[in-house]
């Protein structure tokens, strides 16, 4: 397994993120336990997850796999890069959502508790809260750094200008602020090329993709002709046919797997730190590692930029 630093953080995550939102409502919990033990197994140590996953089974209840997973020992929480994310409402009163101060105090508290660890490595707003002052949000991480509840902090689904509000707001209370974010990013989702990803290149945010492989039209749906995954994406497969056609047709040619080379395409991207892989099953998890044997060559990367044309840098892509 190859590992970086999570931004300019010295916190060393494998290239290769586990998702759990499927823990604990898709994914029974010993196969959640037994995908967890794998990952480990393969060296990934980065896990990712939120207080509101869980849906069916109710909030919090991957959380709460987590939790029993840990409670097993054998250096589990140790070995493991935690991350989780608040903002979502986990209740039908008003202060149980978004990032005030009470509720990133509260949700952190409650975190802890349903995942059975003194300590979260990576809290994360899972959405920009444009009515809390950035100096309020501040001084609540302040306090939960303090306190040893958290470590670093990022953000998800943030604009370039977010970033950079926040990290300035930080920087003028002298607090480390945003050390990444999650973006939608994939071949097919590539806005945050625009301004996102030179924002978190400047300020030393590291970019963990969500939807590597675009709800897994990447991952050779045109192949899977009639299949559950092709009717389940059926208008998205059309609207993208062309595109998509000529991506499997690369895939085929250089003898890789479609969901390994998007994978692996953002592996090659500045500023990614690691993509976040989603498993249902132990097939799928373990389907997911061959990306990371993928090296894809200019010559490859060039190719895939006229199948899926992304963007320069803002404002060269659209001014002199």
């Amino acid at each position: 397994m190859e590992y970086t630093h999570l931004g300019r953080s010295g916190l060393s995550v494998s290239r290769l993120c586990l998702g759990t939102m499927n823990f604990g409502w898709k994914t029974e919990e010993a196969d959640a336990h037994a995908i967890m033990d794998r990952a480990h197994a393969d060296g990934v140590n980065f896990f990712d997850t939120a207080n509101t996953y869980g849906f069916d089974a109710g909030k919090g209840r991957t959380e709460e796999v987590l939790g029993t997973w840990f409670a097993l020992g054998g250096q589990r929480r140790d070995k493991t890069v935690l991350a989780t994310k608040v903002y979502g409402s986990m209740t039908e009163w008003p202060n149980d959502t978004f990032l005030s101060a009470r509720n990133l105090v509260r949700s952190c508290e409650a975190s802890l508790r349903r995942m059975q660890t003194d300590w979260i490595d990576l809290y994360q707003f899972h959405h920009v809260d444009l009515a809390t002052p950035w100096e309020e949000i501040w001084q609540a991480c302040e306090t939960l750094v303090a306190q040893g509840k958290v470590l670093y902090v990022g953000s998800s689904n943030h604009a370039a200008w977010q970033i950079a509000a926040a990290n300035e707001a930080a920087a003028r209370r002298h607090f480390v602020g945003l050390v990444s974010e999650q973006s939608h990013y994939n071949l097919l989702t590539r806005h945050v090329e625009l301004e996102v990803l030179p924002a978190a290149q400047h300020y030393g945010v590291g970019i963990i993709p969500w939807s590597p492989l675009a709800g897994g039209l990447l991952a050779g749906v045109l192949a899977e002709e009639g299949g559950d995954r092709r009717r389940a994406a059926e208008q998205r497969v059309e609207e993208h046919r062309p595109a998509l056609q000529a991506y499997e047709d690369a895939c085929r040619e250089w003898g890789l797997a479609p969901a390994d080379v998007g994978v692996a395409w953002l592996l090659h991207q500045p500023a990614v730190t690691a993509p976040i892989v989603g498993p249902r099953t132990m097939a799928q998890f373990e389907g997911a590692l061959g990306a990371l044997d993928v090296h894809l060559d200019g010559v490859q990367l060039a190719r895939l930029d006229e199948i899926f044309p992304g963007y320069r840098a803002a404002p060269m892509e659209y001014a002199w």
